[in-house]
């Protein structure tokens, strides 16, 4: 096969791929907006069946397959050509259970479940249609179609599905079907009427001193810390909880309890995927001191205990809110400084340091590009090469 015909199929492909995880993400995207709200108007009804919620989630995966408790790690290891194989049931399992997890007021995001979807969808097309001599370009075809049909971010998805799996290496052979794949994805969620978050940030400010380049450098590395705090405590509090708690059941039982009890004394506020307090970030709402932390804990214990769903939405909410709390200490514009907070922390939480560049662009418009740029490469420095994907491979590795 010429290097025009790969093309060509590889292009027709994607394109297919694409469309068919949009409609997928679709489906998923408008599904958690209204369990999102059910959640909200039956919150004191709903809240206290969590461990319940949880235990038929652990009961699900092990009835059906197991295997796919791995998640992102699986799609890690098939794109690492570590293992060969990701199991079909994936698709429904995560988009079931991660909605379930929203529906009972589990803290969780919804990104780690779109890019699975692509992944697994991608990976079964390029064994079914023979792409044997790079299967890993259709898998991270899938991941930047998952990604971009969900957040309707198609630059930040290409770049994020190339750079996420090993650090400090792109795999360029994959930038044509994985633009297709994201761009695809992208317009067909918009199409059937996924809404796309974005904020036009007109504030700006000057880095024409020492003084306030000084200035944009600490946020940067406060950013950093913040999302290298969520990495190594998810790792650490999923260890800890594996060691207490062996039986799957018991564990993610008895630690909802107090989730369950955490969340009702908050009244909901960390619940879901931290939407609201983006809102509240943006819109003038009142943020807490606190809430950013808050939200981190909640979502690590979410997560570390077998509750399904994403990290990004939650880092998104954590960066925004941290900003608010940072512009005051500081005395910066607000709203620059939550969109800073929202694209920083997912760059150091993620170890990515361009997909993040591409958010800043795609939500909050071209207007502060330097600032984004610095914030982003202070806080990829500071995260100390942690991530919250345990299968992320170091360059060296």
């Amino acid at each position: 096969m010429n290097k025009k015909t790969e093309l060509i199929k590889y292009g027709v492909l994607a394109l297919i791929i694409g469309i068919i995880v949009g409609i997928i993400d679709t489906i998923f995207g408008k599904g958690l907006i209204l369990i999102g709200k059910i959640r909200n108007d039956y919150f004191w009804y709903l809240v206290p069946f969590l461990p319940i919620a949880g235990m038929l989630i652990s009961w699900l995966y092990r009835h059906f397959n197991e295997l796919s408790l791995k998640g992102m790690t699986l799609v890690f290891e098939t794109g690492q050509q570590k293992r060969d194989a990701i199991p079909l049931a994936l698709i429904p399992l995560v988009m079931i259970c991660t909605w379930i997890t929203d529906l009972f007021g589990g803290s969780a995001g919804r990104e780690g479940v779109a890019v699975q979807i692509g992944a697994t969808l991608s990976h079964y097309f390029s064994k079914y249609f023979h792409f044997p001599k790079n299967g890993k370009a259709l898998l991270i075809t899938g991941m930047s179609a998952g990604f971009g049909g969900l957040f309707q971010t198609p630059l930040a998805a290409l770049f994020f599905a190339m750079e996420v799996m090993v650090v400090g290496e792109i795999d360029y052979e994959a930038l044509f079907p994985a633009f297709i794949g994201a761009f695809s994805a992208s317009y067909t969620s918009h199409f059937l009427g996924l809404e796309k978050f974005s904020v036009e940030i007109t504030q700006s400010m000057s880095i024409n001193n020492f003084k306030s380049m000084l200035l944009v450098i600490i946020i940067g590395l406060l950013f950093g810390l913040a999302g290298r705090l969520f990495s190594l405590s998810l790792a650490k509090l999923k260890e800890i909880f594996k060691k207490k708690f062996e039986n799957p059941y018991k564990r993610i039982g008895f630690i909802s309890i107090i989730l369950v009890l955490g969340l009702m004394l908050f009244q909901g506020r960390y619940s879901g995927l931290g939407t609201n307090l983006i809102d509240l970030s943006f819109h003038q709402g009142t943020i807490q001191i606190y809430d950013w932390l808050l939200k981190l804990v909640f979502t690590i214990i979410t997560l570390a205990i077998g509750f399904q769903g994403g990290e990004v939405t939650p880092l998104f909410s954590i960066g925004a809110s941290l900003g608010v709390v940072l512009a005051l200490i500081f005395h910066l514009p607000i709203e620059l400084c939550a969109a800073l907070g929202y694209v920083a922390v997912f760059a150091s939480a993620t170890n990515t340091l361009i997909a993040p560049m591409m958010i800043s662009i795609e939500v909050f418009g071209g207007n502060n590009m330097m600032l984004f740029i610095i914030v982003c490469i202070f806080a990829y420095l500071v995260n100390g090469n942690q991530s919250i994907y345990g299968a992320q491979m170091k360059h060296l590795d």
